[in-house]
């Protein structure tokens, strides 16, 4: 409310927000009566508990400042309500025949009253006294509070404001105010003095056992060795009735690190810590908790407990069974599943020696390797669970394949001197590399030069791109005896990204007999 005051405060004040001040202002000393209600009720707890208790000296004592506590608020709320009469009478001329106030929209006489010619007005022993009232109140609470009267530098609120952060405490709330607002302002306080007086109340409660925990929320609840089992095993754990007190967030810590509490529940979440495992692959923890809750005496109790568990090695298998050989500069597909983990399996991999490039699959990726030999590290949810190392072996050259008018040239037999009209050199992959890194497996010859030879002389030739073509203008000069021979001159191949370059053949040549 106070936030929807101070901007109501800022605008142009017209007769229906005059309306909604009188109203507003209503509405808070309703707050404010019925909070005093509950503060007098939690005396009278405070007292019953005092009496049944044997009325020992330490609880009557608390009930001397309990009767100081209400007697410093009450004053201050009468101070104040002599403050909003005066407010009323002075500056907004009494109330009519109806009840209500005759003039609620002046300002004028508001800031004579409150703010006076020479800052001399009321708002300033008022400013006193309610910083005075928090003082006061401190003495009586751990829980220390502000000052109740704040100038602009100091409100939450106007310290964002250019235009108000440098005003006092009471130009900033009794400055161009009317009536109505300003005994709305006043209202407001009244309504924080019942709220502070009410939590000093209630601590001071605590001490004698008037604020008992109660028990009211109640759980069933499992609580099971392992929320994980294999089909044909046992699932095993217990089974109880659990409770907390709706009124009370404990506080909870694991292994020394605070706990997040809901509806009085600790919430528990840490990533288990591998090592130290024994022979069946196993590591002992224990995980010793704390909880602590106020007891009536208003001093804290602490339970604590302990509760092994093991953590399991994680495993994982390479989906080949072996470490399978890398090729360097190509898309090596590689599976790696941890069937130990089943749904808790996250991996992700890195690699000291190239690119690893995520399928969006769990456990499968492909790696990219740029040197001889690299790690894959293998990790977890964030957990390291280990390097495997591979060796990276260079992509085998193609086999060239000859063949005549498109069929594979039968060395025996040789090809009719008459007949041969086209030769083309087809570079053939490796059979092995083909079927691991299928789209790094394209390859082709570029280009090749093709010369008719009788004996040891050279009749004619041709170069052709593309791996070879027609060579007509070669078989119209070729007889029975001749040969064609066939400098193979350039052989690429593209990769899975489709970027070509040029594979290192050396020299490389194949003859065709003619008969």
């Amino acid at each position: 409310m106070y936030l929807v005051l101070t901007a109501m405060l800022a605008l142009q004040v017209s007769s229906a927000i005059i309306e909604k001040f009188i109203l507003l202002n209503n509405s808070l000393e309703l707050s404010s009566g019925a909070a005093n209600k509950i503060n007098q009720e939690t005396v009278l707890k405070i007292k019953a508990a005092v009496e049944k208790s044997g009325n020992r000296s330490a609880d009557v004592a608390v009930i001397k400042q309990a009767d100081e506590v209400r007697k410093l608020s009450s004053d201050m709320t009468n101070q104040l309500n002599a403050l909003k009469q005066e407010i009323i009478t002075r500056a907004g001329g009494g109330f009519n025949e109806e009840g209500g106030i005759k003039n609620p929209q002046e300002e004028a006489k508001v800031a004579e009253l409150m703010i006076g010619v020479r800052k001399n007005g009321k708002a300033y022993q008022l400013k006193q006294t309610l910083n005075s009232y928090s003082t006061s109140l401190n003495n009586y609470s751990p829980n220390k509070f502000p000052g109740l009267a704040l100038d602009g530098r100091e409100d939450p609120v106007a310290k964002g404001n250019k235009d108000q952060r440098n005003k006092d405490f009471a130009e900033l709330n009794f400055e161009s105010t009317p009536v109505a607002a300003a005994l709305a302002v006043l209202s407001q306080k009244q309504t924080d003095i019942r709220r502070m007086e009410g939590e000093v109340l209630n601590y001071l409660a605590s001490k004698v056992g008037a604020a008992d925990i109660k028990f009211d929320r109640v759980l069933a609840m499992v609580s099971a060795d392992a929320k994980t089992v294999v089909a044909g095993t046992k699932f095993k754990g217990q089974m109880f009735i659990a409770a907390s007190a709706s009124g009370i967030t404990p506080r909870m810590s694991l292994n020394g690190s605070p706990v997040k509490v809901e509806n009085g529940v600790g919430i528990i979440e840490f990533t288990a810590q591998g090592g130290g495992y024994n022979a069946e692959g196993l590591a002992k923890r224990e995980l010793r908790g704390q909880i602590t809750i106020p007891t009536p005496s208003g001093k804290d109790t602490t339970y604590t407990m302990t509760q092994e568990y093991f953590v399991v090695k994680p495993s994982y298998q390479i989906e080949t069974g072996t470490l399978p050989p890398l090729y360097l500069g190509c898309a090596n597909k590689l599976s790696i599943q941890s069937p130990a983990l089943g749904p808790l399996w996250a991996p992700s991999f890195s690699t000291d020696g190239g690119e690893i490039i995520q399928s969006g699959q769990k456990g499968k990726f492909t790696i990219v390797p740029s040197k001889a030999s690299l790690n894959i590290t293998v990790s977890n949810a964030g957990s390291v669970l280990g390097s495997e190392p591979f060796r990276v072996n260079r992509v085998p050259k193609p086999s060239l394949e000859v063949r005549v008018n498109g069929a594979v040239f039968d060395e025996r037999r040789g090809a009719p001197a008459s007949g041969a009209r086209s030769i083309q050199i087809v570079a053939v992959p490796d059979e092995s590399f083909k079927n691991f890194s299928p789209e790094d497996a394209k390859f082709r010859v570029s280009q090749v030069e093709i010369s008719l030879a009788r004996g040891a002389r050279r009749i004619n030739g041709v170069t052709l791109n593309g791996g070879g073509g027609s060579i007509s203008s070669l078989a119209s000069q070729a007889q029975p005896g001749d040969r064609y021979v066939i400098s193979i001159l350039k052989v690429e191949r593209q990769n899975f990204k489709g970027a070509v370059s040029e594979v290192e053949m050396g020299n490389q040549t194949r003859s065709v007999t003619l008969y």
